[in-house]
């Protein structure tokens, strides 16, 4: 919205141009959604505990859990708020990526919603049923992917790139519908299973944002682009916004989600910013460095996979207890080590997809 006003005004003050620069735009994506969520991160968590929208925790997790009974949840739905108003403000709303991004991360939004308004507000321990809960995350899926495929304008906007190899591109056809759509609701699920602890999934989710707008603004450059050897995806630099307003927005949450927690996200926030994280990385054909960069979030989805698998084949376990977070908890670690030593793998993880971008 601001984007076109400061169009308009362009054309009599010469200085408002200067709003054309996605980088700028990029950066006030971030202070705006950062600014929105800490100003109104104090009201939104006293509304929760006047409304006694608290955690419930599970007996069978680690006792040190138990003190974290009340603590307000749902508070990821102030993160896609200040995502939503910065993206609308700052970014290009005649961009047919920027809508798409937004209305995935809606409807995953959505979902996880009404899964906690469920839980926590109803007192059903269930939430939403699996069955819907997938048939509404595969909803938001396979849309977006049959949009992205449907409005392609060329063969690299549907290949899959291998990251290390510059010759290695693979046309998946129809293929990319599916594919497209395991990227999206996987990276939905994952983040969700890593959002256990305080501070946990948001630190990462901000630092894979941030590598995203970096290969955004890269890959929606026609000679950077051509100069890395990435596919050049028009329009895919205006995610910087949206990438941006994660970032922001995933900080100013963190003032109040780092240990001690003084409100969770939920399923509200994780399931619609894993998805966010899987459209943007679709778009810029940038799959398999997310699985990279996002190794924290794989980590702990396939510890799950490990643990339910070898439970029902043998009766055994192979953690202590799933996700992987908890294992360590178990083990003895604190809480806020298990936390700090994820987000520095992380930091690692993401260094290395960054070195794609060079390294083929």
């Amino acid at each position: 919205m601001l984007l076109l006003l400061a169009d308009l005004l362009s054309n009599y003050i010469s200085g408002f141009a200067v709003f054309q620069y996605l980088t700028l735009r990029g950066i006030l994506g971030v202070l705006t959604a950062l600014t929105l969520s800490v100003l109104f991160g104090p009201m939104m968590i006293r509304k929760l505990q006047q409304y006694q929208i608290g955690q419930a925790v599970r007996d069978d997790g680690p006792q040190t859990h138990l003190s974290k009974a009340g603590t307000p949840t749902m508070g990821g739905a102030l993160i896609l708020v200040s995502i939503g108003i910065s993206t609308l403000l700052w970014g290009d709303l005649s961009n047919k990526y920027v809508w798409i991004v937004l209305l995935v991360t809606l409807v995953f939004g959505a979902v996880g919603w009404v899964d906690d308004y469920r839980k926590v507000v109803e007192k059903n321990p269930r939430g939403l049923p699996a069955r819907w809960k997938y048939l509404w995350q595969s909803v938001g899926g396979i849309g977006a992917a049959v949009a992205l495929y449907l409005t392609a304008s060329g063969p690299a906007e549907t290949q899959l790139i291998v990251p290390f190899f510059k010759n290695i591109a693979i046309d998946m056809g129809l293929f990319f519908i599916v594919f497209t759509y395991f990227v999206i609701v996987g990276s939905s699920n994952a983040v969700n299973l890593t959002d256990g602890l305080d501070g946990l999934a948001i630190m990462p989710t901000v630092l894979v944002a941030g590598a995203l707008a970096i290969f955004c603004y890269v890959s929606g450059h026609v000679k950077f682009a051509d100069y890395l050897q990435i596919p050049y995806i028009a329009g895919s630099g205006e995610l910087i916004v949206f990438c941006g307003a994660m970032v922001g927005a995933g900080l100013g949450f963190l003032w109040f989600n780092t240990y001690p927690a003084q409100v969770f996200m939920g399923d509200v926030g994780a399931l619609a910013l894993g998805a966010a994280l899987g459209v943007v990385a679709v778009i810029v054909r940038q799959e398999l460095v997310l699985v990279i960069m996002g190794g924290v979030f794989v980590m702990e989805t396939v510890s799950v996979i490990l643990q339910v698998g070898s439970f029902k084949l043998t009766g055994r376990r192979i953690f202590r207890m799933a996700p992987l977070h908890h294992h360590f908890e178990l083990k003895g670690w604190p809480e806020p080590r298990v936390i700090v030593r994820f987000w520095i793998v992380t930091v690692i993880l993401v260094l290395v997809g960054l070195a794609t971008l060079k390294i083929r």
